[in-house]
């Protein structure tokens, strides 16, 4: 994902854009945000291991944070978007016990597999419920920062393209062109 968000930064040059815009971009309520990724990253990344059942709980309270976050920020341009892919998400997640599930051929196409003992957001499920809400995309394993990806995480990043286009554009181009005076 952070490859699919480096790619959306670089496409608003192409389009006039100015990223450092994003400074001017005030959003509501940024702590909930903070809170929702530092749990994704301790319960995948710091600390995968630990009491079953804890870090599904954890998994799900992490969206439960982003999508206060975005309902705090629902009025900014693409935002209600990335809600209904983290909708998506969480539906599929709840579905499935806490994880979002993978299929199983997708995930050997990724050549992702989850370690016994660790927690993993994305496990490979043979009959997932809502299974097409899952991770059912895939990236090679042959390129780098290979992964599987659900159709709520496609509309997540149409949803931060349209954000960051949007708080990225002139504010009025009309003022941006200087009009001459004085001649008729």
């Amino acid at each position: 994902m952070l490859v699919v968000i480096a790619s959306c930064l670089a496409s608003v040059p192409l389009t006039g854009g100015r990223v450092a815009r994003l400074a001017e971009l005030r959003l509501r309520a940024p702590g909930l945000a903070l809170g929702g990724i530092a749990l994704q990253l301790l319960i995948v990344t710091v600390a995968p291991g630990g009491l079953a059942g804890l870090h599904e709980i954890l998994h799900v309270a992490s969206y439960a944070l982003l999508g206060a976050f975005g309902w705090a920020n629902r009025r900014v341009a693409g935002v209600p978007v990335v809600l209904a892919g983290g909708s998506l998400n969480l539906v599929a997640i709840l579905a499935n016990g806490g994880v979002m599930p993978a299929d199983p051929a997708v995930a050997d196409v990724a050549a992702v597999q989850p370690r016994a003992g660790e927690f993993v957001n994305s496990v490979p499920v043979a009959e997932a419920h809502l299974g097409f809400l899952g991770d059912v995309l895939a990236t090679p394993a042959w390129l780098p920062l290979h992964n599987v990806y659900s159709a709520g995480d496609v509309v997540i990043v149409l949803g931060l393209l349209m954000l960051l286009h949007a708080a990225c554009q002139r504010q009025n181009a009309a003022s941006s062109r200087a009009r001459p005076t004085g001649s008729s």
